[in-house]
């Protein structure tokens, strides 16, 4: 599959998600297998065209993917200030 038949892939992806088409699952599976053939396509999409195919795979698999990473709390800080205050002992 060239690119302009994984582009045309992707617009009927997007029809399918406006609609709720039966074809969506159909469609996903296309463009998986071309990108998966020929994974340099990937770098050819535009911005909009990757995210209809992720908001396709949302809508076909249920689950959302997150937009932002929240940063886990480090503990280190709270080992720095055991070893600062009480110094080899604190192992």
């Amino acid at each position: 599959m060239d690119t302009v038949e994984l582009k045309n892939k992707v617009l009927e992806l997007q029809k399918s998600l406006l609609d709720r088409h039966p074809s969506m699952p159909g469609l996903l599976r296309e463009i998986h297998v071309a990108l998966k053939k020929q994974p340099e396509n990937v770098t050819l999409l535009e911005e909009t065209e990757i995210n209809i195919v992720v908001q396709g795979l949302e809508k076909q698999t249920g689950y959302e993917i997150a937009s932002t990473v929240s940063k886990p709390k480090s503990s280190s800080t709270g080992l720095k200030n055991k070893i600062a205050s009480k110094g080899a002992d604190a192992f």
